[in-house]
């Protein structure tokens, strides 16, 4: 079941039930009988879902149609931060924003991080989809960053089973990342025919993901005869769902995830087992679509400066984040750039009634 707003395939009544469920479920440890009296308190939220200030609304412009433009992103309240400077961006840059829905992929049900959605953007349409942990525990493999290993870092690889049927194709976009262009422009990419499309590096030393056993192997090092493989980054793909599942594509990435729990072929996380299914594959699209790395490498986050040429996204991937790099006082160059789309707003106190 997907909470959000109520959309042409539901009722208006859903999507109020759902919201007064939830403020309910808030409310209910924070009361106190005193007689005949209800005595309410309104207590600041837990430490790890920080707060937000309310969005703007975003109108179409006169040129809009009536198609929609889907968007996925995951939803941790650990990235949360990222995630509402993502959304802003989106919206602040499209000619269209009142056409963009987004659908989030959540672990575990949590109330005030659909309150904190809701309240920063009113006028949202997005829908919430639970992501089974489970389905993926057991074929995760330990990599060289914990936060890799997030059961919810390979949720991209279930789109097409989590995604209502109406959704046809979709953007999944990382939650460190801000779009400084139209996505419309990005949605609007010419597929030809390829289940992916997404900027390639085809400059990266592609022998370096995988590792030696791999290579060394004679039947798995086959693995990419007849075809060019270049890296591409997943945290900025745009996917035709249906040939998605159609292709079976889900039970390809999963396959080469349980080789790797026999064998060490890859170091990183969800990113191999694309590799070894799409690279060379996919439809590339321009680079200015994932100015990636600007979190640093996975081990360090050290500064990196943003590559030369046009840029309609810009992708924090690596160790460092944006938003604690400013807090801390230390931030890089580029994290500046970040800034104008936070939402964060630190000064938040308890009320009390």
């Amino acid at each position: 079941m997907a909470l959000g707003t109520p959309s042409p395939h539901s009722t208006p009544f859903l999507g109020l039930l759902s919201f007064t469920l939830l403020f309910f479920f808030l409310l209910t440890n924070h009361r106190h009988a005193a007689g005949n009296s209800i005595h309410l308190v309104v207590r600041k939220p837990v430490p790890d879902v920080p707060i937000f200030r309310e969005a703007p609304a975003f109108r179409n412009g006169n040129t809009c149609n009536q198609e929609r433009i889907h968007v996925s992103m995951t939803l941790d309240s650990n990235y949360l931060r990222g995630s509402m400077a993502a959304v802003l961006s989106i919206l602040q840059h499209s000619t269209c924003p009142e056409n963009v829905e987004f659908h989030f992929l959540w672990a575990r049900f949590e109330p005030q991080v659909f309150l904190s959605i809701r309240s920063t953007f009113p006028y949202l349409k997005f829908k919430i989809y639970r992501f089974e942990s489970n389905r993926v525990r057991g074929k995760i493999s330990k990599s060289i960053r914990q936060a890799l290993d997030q059961p919810l870092n390979y949720a991209r690889i279930y789109l097409s089973d989590i995604l209502p049927g109406y959704v046809k194709r979709v953007i999944y976009l990382d939650s460190d990342i801000v779009v400084v262009d139209d996505v419309a422009k990005l949605w609007e990419v010419d597929l030809q025919g390829k289940v992916l499309a997404a900027p390639e590096y085809c400059h990266a030393n592609f022998t370096e993901y995988f590792t030696d056993l791999f290579w060394n192997d004679q039947e798995l090092s086959k693995t990419f005869e007849g075809r060019d493989p270049c890296y591409f980054n997943t945290g900025v793909m745009v996917m035709d769902v249906e040939k998605w599942r159609e292709g079976k594509y889900t039970e390809k990435v999963e396959a080469w995830m349980a080789v790797q729990k026999q064998k060490r072929i890859y170091h990183l996380g969800s990113l191999p087992p694309f590799l070894l299914v799409l690279a060379g594959e996919l439809k590339s699209v321009d680079h200015r679509w994932n100015q990636h790395g600007l979190g640093g490498d996975n081990l360090e986050g050290k500064c990196r400066s943003l590559h030369p040429g046009p840029i309609s996204l810009l992708h924090w991937s690596g160790k460092g984040k944006p938003w604690l790099r400013l807090d801390s006082r230390r931030p890089c160059s580029v994290d500046h750039l970040w800034a104008p789309y936070d939402l964060y707003r630190p000064n938040t106190h308890s009320l009390e009634e």
